[in-house]
Protein backbone atom coordinates (compact mmCIF):
# COMPACT_ATOMS: atom_id res chain seq x y z
CA UNK A 1 0.00 0.00 0.00
CA UNK A 2 2.60 1.89 0.64
CA UNK A 3 3.01 2.19 -3.25
CA UNK A 4 -0.21 4.13 -3.93
CA UNK A 5 0.92 6.87 -1.53
CA UNK A 6 4.47 6.70 -3.77
CA UNK A 7 2.66 6.64 -7.11
CA UNK A 8 0.83 9.56 -5.58
CA UNK A 9 3.80 11.78 -5.28
CA UNK A 10 5.07 11.00 -8.33
CA UNK A 11 2.82 11.90 -10.42
CA UNK A 12 2.03 14.87 -8.16
CA UNK A 13 6.10 15.91 -8.85
CA UNK A 14 5.36 15.98 -12.83
CA UNK A 15 2.72 18.42 -12.20
CA UNK A 16 4.65 20.81 -10.30
CA UNK A 17 6.56 23.87 -12.44
CA UNK A 18 9.86 22.64 -10.72
CA UNK A 19 9.48 19.32 -10.17
CA UNK A 20 12.93 18.99 -7.90
CA UNK A 21 11.13 21.59 -5.02
CA UNK A 22 9.46 17.98 -4.39
CA UNK A 23 11.53 16.55 -1.51
CA UNK A 24 10.39 12.82 -0.67
CA UNK A 25 10.76 10.95 2.71
CA UNK A 26 9.96 7.81 2.66
CA UNK A 27 9.12 6.42 6.03
CA UNK A 28 8.90 3.25 7.72
CA UNK A 29 8.53 3.03 11.72
CA UNK A 30 9.21 -0.46 13.45
CA UNK A 31 7.42 -1.16 16.84
CA UNK A 32 9.77 -1.31 19.50
CA UNK A 33 10.51 -4.83 20.73
CA UNK A 34 9.66 -6.12 23.73
CA UNK A 35 12.30 -5.34 26.75
CA UNK A 36 11.95 -8.30 27.39
CA UNK A 37 13.45 -9.39 24.54
CA UNK A 38 16.72 -8.14 25.67
CA UNK A 39 17.07 -11.02 27.22
CA UNK A 40 17.49 -13.21 24.59
CA UNK A 41 19.40 -10.89 22.24
CA UNK A 42 21.57 -7.99 22.09
CA UNK A 43 20.87 -4.22 21.56
CA UNK A 44 22.72 -4.29 18.16
CA UNK A 45 20.62 -7.73 16.22
CA UNK A 46 17.80 -5.43 17.70
CA UNK A 47 18.43 -2.36 15.64
CA UNK A 48 19.78 -4.52 12.88
CA UNK A 49 16.56 -6.55 12.73
CA UNK A 50 14.78 -2.85 13.06
CA UNK A 51 17.11 -2.14 9.88
CA UNK A 52 16.44 -5.40 8.00
CA UNK A 53 12.75 -4.60 8.02
CA UNK A 54 12.67 -1.09 7.79
CA UNK A 55 14.27 -1.58 4.19
CA UNK A 56 12.28 -4.62 3.13
CA UNK A 57 9.35 -2.55 3.67
CA UNK A 58 10.36 0.39 1.34
CA UNK A 59 11.68 -1.57 -1.52
CA UNK A 60 8.98 -2.40 -3.31
CA UNK A 61 8.44 1.40 -3.06
CA UNK A 62 11.79 2.58 -4.17
CA UNK A 63 10.86 1.37 -7.44
CA UNK A 64 8.55 3.96 -8.44
CA UNK A 65 10.33 7.39 -7.43
CA UNK A 66 14.07 5.15 -8.87
CA UNK A 67 12.06 4.80 -12.04
CA UNK A 68 11.33 8.61 -12.53
CA UNK A 69 14.74 9.37 -11.52
CA UNK A 70 13.26 11.39 -8.67
CA UNK A 71 15.49 12.28 -5.23
CA UNK A 72 14.13 10.79 -2.08
CA UNK A 73 15.47 9.67 1.03
CA UNK A 74 14.76 6.69 3.12
CA UNK A 75 14.14 6.85 7.51
CA UNK A 76 13.86 4.04 8.69
CA UNK A 77 12.20 4.66 12.61
CA UNK A 78 11.83 2.73 15.68
CA UNK A 79 8.95 4.38 17.92
CA UNK A 80 5.42 4.52 17.84
CA UNK A 81 4.11 5.06 14.57
CA UNK A 82 2.24 8.14 14.28
CA UNK A 83 4.40 9.83 17.05
CA UNK A 84 7.61 9.20 14.89
CA UNK A 85 5.59 10.15 11.92
CA UNK A 86 4.77 13.63 13.24
CA UNK A 87 8.14 14.10 14.83
CA UNK A 88 9.68 13.51 11.75
CA UNK A 89 7.31 15.76 10.08
CA UNK A 90 8.30 18.66 12.22
CA UNK A 91 12.47 17.50 12.28
CA UNK A 92 12.48 17.89 8.50
CA UNK A 93 9.75 21.00 7.97
CA UNK A 94 7.47 19.00 6.00
CA UNK A 95 4.40 21.04 4.26
CA UNK A 96 2.33 17.96 4.29
CA UNK A 97 2.40 14.41 4.91
CA UNK A 98 1.33 11.24 2.18
CA UNK A 99 -0.23 8.46 3.75
CA UNK A 100 -1.79 5.44 2.66
CA UNK A 101 -4.97 4.10 5.22
CA UNK A 102 -5.66 0.33 5.40
CA UNK A 103 -9.11 1.04 4.96
CA UNK A 104 -10.75 -0.41 7.69
CA UNK A 105 -14.20 0.09 8.93
CA UNK A 106 -14.55 3.24 11.03
CA UNK A 107 -16.27 1.17 13.63
CA UNK A 108 -12.96 -1.20 13.71
CA UNK A 109 -10.86 2.07 13.27
CA UNK A 110 -12.64 3.81 16.76
CA UNK A 111 -12.36 0.62 18.69
CA UNK A 112 -8.26 -0.64 17.62
CA UNK A 113 -7.47 2.71 17.26
CA UNK A 114 -5.82 3.90 14.27
CA UNK A 115 -2.16 5.62 13.19
CA UNK A 116 -3.72 7.53 10.38
CA UNK A 117 -6.51 9.33 12.95
CA UNK A 118 -3.68 9.33 15.75
CA UNK A 119 -1.40 11.21 12.94
CA UNK A 120 -4.28 13.44 11.88
CA UNK A 121 -5.02 14.43 15.70
CA UNK A 122 -1.10 14.91 16.59
CA UNK A 123 -0.02 17.35 13.72
CA UNK A 124 -0.34 20.50 12.34
CA UNK A 125 0.79 19.98 8.84
CA UNK A 126 -2.25 18.73 6.05
CA UNK A 127 -2.71 14.99 5.72
CA UNK A 128 -3.15 13.39 2.70
CA UNK A 129 -4.72 9.98 2.74
CA UNK A 130 -4.56 6.90 0.37
CA UNK A 131 -6.32 4.44 -0.07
Amino acid sequence: MLIRAVRYLVVRRAERSNPADLEIHLVNVQVPQSRHASQFVTNEQVAGFHRDEGVNAVQGARALPDAAGMQYTVHTEVGWTAEVIVRLAGSLYCDHIVMYTHGRHALTELLIGSTTLKVLHLTRVPVVLIK
